[in-house]
């Protein structure tokens, strides 16, 4: 099981690294540019598949850090 867990968190860094940045929220704290905090931004194509791998990813950690740590 722990072994499951590893790979999980070795997949969960990979796509995370993968994702591209959103940088857009940096212009609120420099000061440059309007604020887009509440922008409707939607993911589309390959970028909402990355999101989507990384949602199910995260879960599956979270849920085998669980299991592990109530059966260990």
């Amino acid at each position: 099981m722990k072994i499951v867990l590893l790979i999980v968190a070795v997949l969960l860094i990979i796509i995370s690294l993968l994702q591209g940045g959103k940088s857009d929220g940096l212009a609120a704290f420099t000061g440059n540019g309007d604020l887009g905090l509440f922008a409707n931004a939607k993911e589309r194509g390959p970028e909402k598949v990355i999101s989507n791998i990384t949602m199910g990813l995260g879960i599956a950690f979270f849920v085998l850090v669980i299991i592990i740590r109530i059966m260990g």
